[in-house]
């Protein structure tokens, strides 16, 4: 089943941004990730949630997202994102079969 990697981001320092997005692209693509969402035009229709960045990344499963996360390739990785970005990140499985 697929899981996604939901982030909700606010950058905090631009230029260590850019260099998570360029060091991080690499690691998700080895563990079978796909972006489906990096940003964009957001819209709240509902409730108080006022997100400023979304990105959604399409693991092949829980498993393949959770190596993603634990690579320690991704160690300094993951520290560039936390010193240039404030924010929540969750999991979530997917449909085996979409609705």
């Amino acid at each position: 089943m697929p899981a996604f990697l939901i982030a909700d981001l606010r950058t905090t320092d631009p230029d260590k941004a850019v260099e998570y997005r360029k060091a991080v692209v690499p690691l998700v693509k080895k563990h079978g990730g796909v972006y489906r969402t990096r940003g964009g035009e957001v819209r709240t229709w509902e409730g108080d949630w006022r997100p400023e960045r979304i990105v959604i990344i399409e693991f092949p499963s829980m498993a393949a997202a959770q190596a993603f996360y634990d690579d320690p390739e991704y160690g300094p990785v993951k520290q560039l994102r936390l010193d240039s970005a404030d924010g929540a990140m969750i999991l979530v499985e997917g449909l085996e079969t979409p609705v």
